[in-house]
Formats: structure tokens, C-alpha cells, sequence
């Protein structure tokens, strides 16, 4: 409430401060009527003498001019275009305002500026006219505060968005936001941060210039941004004055390899709208990725084109993306009075008793007057659905144009090249739009796809996007300060300030980059108690520190919030024991079994041996002859089956099911002794009286 008491009492003054033009014979509304005039003001506001407006007047005096001739549409009436210059002023924009206002309009279409759209936005919501922006993109000009405000063109809060996906795209986690210091450019880059957030990133810092600044107010603020540690710059400017931007970017080295420079769609803007390409132009801007909106293919497009250099009021050879969004505003506002007329509606305007003349003022206030059905004609604009020579124009709950998509340029040579496109539907992609909304959504990381950049330097190795600012401090790194177990990490009194384990694994992995870190170890804690380590990786991403050593775990809701290492180290419950030093000798080939073992195995093959002889020696002359003979006979069986060597054939029944039997048993001995033999030979064996959870207990080892 208070804000809006502030607005209307700003508006009351600026009321004050106007001295109204003296009124002319009128041709075009009429306060009241009861069938269709004949004529219908539409008023257009922007700065004509711009990047944006000489390209946007010649396509609004074509598209008055297409709509008058076409019968179709109005078809005994005729619109009249009121035009009136802004001049680049927010003071002087909305005395144009109220000077346009006094022509009865039912419709404003403009300004280009976000800044003056937000001071006539209050003028129009009092007298109920439309405002139709085809430049302002603003993304706050679309909160519930300006019900009678509607953009006709993209919205930034997208382009911010597509800026952030580009950023994530090529891994980068801070950016430096160069921009205007005005409601166009504050609202933007503050979209643009919160859209990096949503991607683990940040804007580092915010180099913020006055309108008009001069070369060098410019100039001191980038080489304050040079001194910084990120090298991706966002540049969100106003298209009449953004070229110097660079201008002295190129005087100071920052137009060469490791910068990286993105620029929002008033780059493009400038270039489209040039006469020709001049090389000390493209000079400064080689290596530049821009963004542009998406206009897609089509007849009445080409035809447009093909139409520009025969249009009135032309200026320029070539026009921007702008000029079509002010044709189709035109169209827009043709279409949707059709339908207002077809519905019954008039035209009238009515005093506003809140705008009147004090005694012996020669304000004229009530020239003001409010368009009684212009809540009806809103409704109607924002319902409306019709292609013009962007696409489809149709609105969304938000007051948003449905479908924003934008075109991702690479500046090179003499010109651009596209190197792939944006949407809210399906992100990053080298398929146009108009193909991806024919299939499902799909915004994974994996579905991202743009083509190669050529990047400042004319290298396609895609910049670090950060170097070690000269005016930087060294990286402030936490590490916890045990009380206890001080083998992982504690207090040192040498100069790096801490040593342990993992001081030794961090300084072992910085020292394998390419580059040097500087860092400076800070201690959490007193070193009386183990410090609470949740609050060492909170603190780490509240950024008090930029990053924390130590023996950290990695549990779910840590890794919300920060970014873990692959783990070096695992944590659980394991039994530390001393290795087992035993000194070799010819006997080492006895130590996998015990001697009750061998004693054992001995005594069961001599036993297997003589269970065969008594059960073949019958009916098995192998197994006959002397008792000197018989008895070699059962020793040579018996050892010899340890090895599968055995000659003598088992013919009873029984005999052989016993030797089946033995031989599973003699595999078993063997790959028992041929594991552990192995097992000796070449692993270290550690040795601890600690079996069980009883033998834990029972004994007075330490524990923790």
C-alpha cells in the first residue's frame, strides 16, 4: 500500500509539472457511439531515434497500413496511428504519455524501454487503456501491478534462464554480470542469479554502470573486473550504447583467449539493424556467444523481408527481431478490436472524477479521460490466438507469450552462426523448436546439445572460465580440529597449519594440477572437542570458507547442499592387527596343514587303501600274491589316488563306490592345500586374537 500511495502521488505530481498542448480538431474517437467508428486511435510510444525504433516505426506504419487495406478485418474502420517519442527519458516518456492519452487511445503499443514502461504502466491502469510492449522485457512488468500491462515479446526472465543452462552446459559455477544500472538491467541479472542457483552456480560479482555512463566510467569498471578471479561475463546492456562494452574490453586484453563473453539479445539487435557489416565492428565482437529470439521460418516472414526496402519511413537496409513483434502488435491489436466490435462493444470515454481542475488551474485534467470498456478489450487481447510473422501469438497465465524460444549465436568473421537453440521445453538443442514441440519434453542433462563455439583468441578449446585473480585471496580451506585421533588432521606449527592423513591426500591431489592453488588451512574448533562437522560443511555452503579437508562423511544431506570428493577412505568397523613376519625354509610346503592335519590324511589313506584290498583282494588278482606284495600293493593305492595315479582297476561294486567317494575327498584335500600353500607364499598375514564379538570382549585390547 505504501508503494502504491508513493506511485499515485509521483503520477499527481508529474500531473502537475505537465502543461497540456493545446487540443486540435479531433478525427478520431468520439465520446460516445452506439455502431462502429470510423476511425480508431492506437497510440505507439517509443523512442524513434534507437536501435529498436527505427526499426519498429516502418514495420507499425506497414502493419496500419496492411490492416487498413485488409477487409477482412475492421471492415469500416480504420485504424490511426498516433505516434509520440519518448527520447530515451523516463520524465519525458510520460509527459508523451499523458499527451497521448489526451487523443482518446484505446491502445498503447510500447515503449521499448522497461524503465519508462514502468512509469506509464500507472498511467494507463488509472485511464483502462491496453499497453502492449513490443521492446520491454522487463520480467517484473508482469507482476498482478500492472493488470493492463502486456508484453509482445519475450520475456527476460527466459533469456536469463537460457543463460543459465548455457552456463551449466559448459560447467561453469560463477559469472560476472555486467548491465546497466536501471530497471531493465537490475531486473534482469536479478532473475539471472536466482536462475544460477537453481543450477549450483552464482554471479561472483555485479559490475553495475550508470545510463549513458562514459567511456571512462567503463573503462575503470573493467579493469576492476579483469582483477577478478571468474572470466565468464554476462553483458545486459542497452543496444544504443553496448558496443563500447566491448570496445574497451578490446583495449584492455579482454577480447583474447581464457574470457568468455555471453551477450543478451540487444547484441544481435544491433547487428541485424546495420547497415552494413562494418569489420571494426565485428573486430571487437570475435569469440562472442549472443543470444537472439527465435523468429521461426515462414512465408509471410519472407515476404516481410522481401517488402522492407520499399516500406515508408525505413531508415535502415535491415531491421531486428523488434520490428516483427511491433508488426504483429499492430495485428494484435487489429484483431482483437474485431472481436470487441463483433461483441457488441463501443468506444466511449468517460471523466475520471478523481482527475479534475482545481480552482484557477490551467492544467486541464479533465482532457484525461478513461476508456469506459477497456477491462472488455483487455480480456479480449489476452484471449486472442493468432499467427503473425513470429508465430504464434498467444498468451499464458502470467501474461507471457506461450512457447519462448531463442537462437544461440556465435559471433565470428564477418557475421554469426547459430549454434543451436534454446526453449523452456526441451533446453539446450541443435533441433529447431518448431520440430521439438512435435515430441515429449525432455530437458535432461544428456539431451543438451549445442554445436562448437569459436571462442575470443579464435581457439575451439573451451576456456576454464576462471584464472587466479591478482587481487585474490588465497582459498580459505576448514579443517576440523580433533581432540581426538589426530592422525587424520590436526593442528601443525609449521607453516601450513595442519597435518594428517588428509592433509596428505589433498596436498598429494593439488599437487598433481597443472596450476598452482593457493590456500591457507583455517582450524574448526578448539581442539578440546571434536568440533560438530555438520556445521563445518554448513558453514562451507554459506561460502565462510571455499572448502573443507578432513575425515568428513558423505551422508544424504550433506551432499544437498555441498559437492563431495570421490571417497578415499571408508568408514565402518574393521580390526587393526600386526603382519605376521614368518621367516621362509625348505619346510614351507608343510605349513598349510596342521600336523594333526597331515596325521590325519595320512591315516586316511592308509585306511581308504586297505577298505579296497579287503574288498577286491577275492575276486581281483591285482590285488593278490604274497602279503609282502599286498601290503606294497595297499600303500602304492592309497598314495597314489592323492595325485589320480592309481593303475589298479577296482571290479567290485563296492570297491568302486568307495573310491568314487575317495577321490571327491582327495580334490577337496588338494585345492585346500594348493589355495593355502598359495595364500603363504604371497599375501601378508595379519595376526589377532580377535574371532568374535566373545573374543572382543574377553580380551583387553583397545577399542575406538
Amino acid at each position: 500500500m505504501e508503494a502504491y500511495g508513493f506511485r499515485r502521488r509521483a503520477f499527481l505530481l508529474i500531473c502537475c509539472m505537465w502543461v497540456p498542448m493545446e487540443v486540435m480538431g479531433r478525427t478520431g474517437n468520439a465520446s460516445s457511439s452506439s455502431s462502429k467508428p470510423n476511425v480508431v486511435n492506437v497510440g505507439a510510444l517509443f523512442t524513434l531515434n534507437s536501435v529498436i525504433g527505427r526499426s519498429a516505426k516502418p514495420a507499425m506504419a506497414a502493419a496500419v497500413d496492411d490492416v487498413n487495406s485488409d477487409s477482412s478485418v475492421l471492415a469500416e474502420t480504420k485504424l490511426n496511428l498516433v505516434l509520440h517519442d519518448t527520447n530515451c527519458s523516463g520524465f519525458l516518456g510520460t509527459i508523451e504519455a499523458l499527451q497521448l492519452m489526451e487523443k482518446e487511445v484505446i491502445a498503447v503499443i510500447g515503449p521499448q524501454s522497461s524503465g519508462i514502461a514502468h512509469v506509464v504502466s500507472h498511467v494507463v491502469n488509472e485511464l483502462h487503456v491496453p499497453l502492449l510492449s513490443f521492446g520491454a522485457t522487463d520480467s517484473t512488468l508482469s507482476a498482478l501491478q500492472y493488470p493492463y500491462f502486456l508484453r509482445t515479446t519475450e520475456s527476460d526472465y527466459f533469456q536469463m534462464y537460457a543463460i543459465a543452462d548455457l552456463v551449466e552446459y559448459y560447467g561453469w559455477k560463477e559469472v560476472i554480470a555486467i548491465y546497466v544500472d536501471d530497471d531493465y538491467g537490475r531486473s534482469g541479472i536479478s532473475v539471472l542469479g536466482d536462475a544460477l542457483a537453481k543450477k549450483r552456480a552464482k554471479i561472483s560479482f555485479k559490475a553495475a554502470f550508470t545510463p549513458r555512463a562514459p567511456r571512462s566510467d567503463i573503462n575503470d569498471l573493467l579493469v576492476g573486473v579483469n582483477l577478478m578471479e571468474s572470466r565468464v561475463y554476462i553483458v545486459h546492456v542497452n543496444p544504443d550504447s553496448g558496443l563500447t562494452i566491448f570496445s574497451v574490453a578490446k583495449h584492455l586484453g579482454m577480447m583474447t583467449n581464457g574470457y568468455v563473453w555471453i551477450a543478451t539479445d540487444w547484441l544481435p539487435a544491433v547487428l541485424d539493424s546495420s547497415e552494413s557489416v562494418d569489420p571494426d565492428t565485428m573486430d571487437l565482437l570475435q569469440g562472442v556467444v549472443a543470444l537472439r529470439h527465435h523468429i521461426p521460418d515462414s512465408d509471410v516472414k519472407r515476404s516481410f523481408t522481401s517488402r522492407w526496402k520499399n516500406l515508408r519511413y525505413k531508415e535502415t537496409s535491415s531491421f531486428n527481431t523488434y520490428a516483427l513483434y511491433a508488426y504483429d502488435s499492430v495485428w494484435l491489436v487489429a484483431r482483437a478490436l474485431d472481436v470487441f466490435f463483433n461483441e457488441g462493444g463501443n468506444i466511449s470515454f468517460s471523466n475520471d472524477p478523481k482527475l479534475h481542475d482545481t480552482n484557477g488551474s490551467t492544467l486541464h485534467l479533465t482532457a484525461l479521460r478513461t476508456f469506459d470498456e477497456g477491462q472488455k478489450l483487455l480480456q479480449i487481447l489476452l484471449a486472442m490466438n493468432l499467427t503473425g510473422l513470429t508465430g504464434q501469438i498467444q498468451f499464458d497465465s502470467e501474461k507471457n507469450l506461450i512457447h519462448p524460444a531463442f537462437d544461440i549465436l556465435n559471433i565470428g568473421g564477418t557475421g554469426s552462426r547459430r549454434i543451436g537453440y534454446w526453449t523452456n521445453y526441451s533446453g539446450l538443442s541443435f533441433v529447431a523448436p518448431e520440430i521439438l514441440y512435435k515430441k515429449p519434453p525432455n530437458t535432461s542433462a544428456s539431451n543438451q546439445h549445442l554445436y562448437s563455439v569459436i571462442w575470443p583468441g579464435e581457439t575451439t578449446n573451451q576456456p576454464r572460465g576462471w584464472v587466479f585473480p591478482n587481487n585474490g585471496k588465497p582459498l580459505q580451506i576448514a579443517v576440523p580440529y580433533r581432540a581426538s585421533y589426530k592422525e587424520f588432521v590436526t593442528k601443525d606449527k609449521g607453516p601450513p597449519g595442519a597435518r594428517g592423513y588428509c592433509i596428505d591426500v589433498f596436498e598429494a591431489a593439488v599437487n598433481l594440477l597443472p596450476y598452482p592453488v593457493p590456500r591457507t588451512y583455517i582450524l574448526y574448533g578448539n581442539g578440546l572437542i571434536n568440533p560438530v562437522y555438520s556445521n563445518l560443511v554448513h558453514d562451507v555452503a554459506q561460502n565462510k570458507y571455499d572448502a573443507g579437508v578432513g575425515d568428513i562423511t558423505i551422508v544424504t544431506n550433506r551432499t544437498k547442499i555441498v559437492d563431495f570428493t570421490q571417497p578415499y577412505m571408508e568408514s565402518g568397523l574393521v580390526i587393526v592387527a600386526p603382519v605376521k613376519k614368518r621367516d621362509s625354509s625348505a619346510w614351507a610346503f608343510l605349513r598349510p596343514f596342521t600336523w594333526q592335519m597331515w596325521c590325519v590324511t595320512g591315516a586316511a589313506f592308509l585306511f581308504v587303501g586297505a577298505v579296497v584290498w579287503i574288498l577286491e583282494h577275492r575276486m581281483n588278482h591285482e590285488f593278490r600274491g604274497p602279503p609282502s606284495q599286498q601290503l606294497m600293493t595297499i600303500f602304492w593305492f592309497s598314495f597314489s589316488t592323492m595325485f589320480f595315479a592309481h593303475r589298479e582297476n577296482t571290479v567290485s561294486t563296492l570297491g568302486r563306490l568307495v573310491l568314487i567317494l575317495w577321490l571327491f575327498v582327495v580334490l577337496i584335500i588338494n585345492s585346500s592345500y594348493t589355495a593355502s600353500l598359495t595364500s603363504i607364499l604371497t599375501v601378508q598375514q595379519l595376526t589377532s586374537r580377535i574371532e568374535g564379538i566373545d573374543s572382543l570382549i574377553s580380551s583387553t585390547d583397545p577399542i575406538g
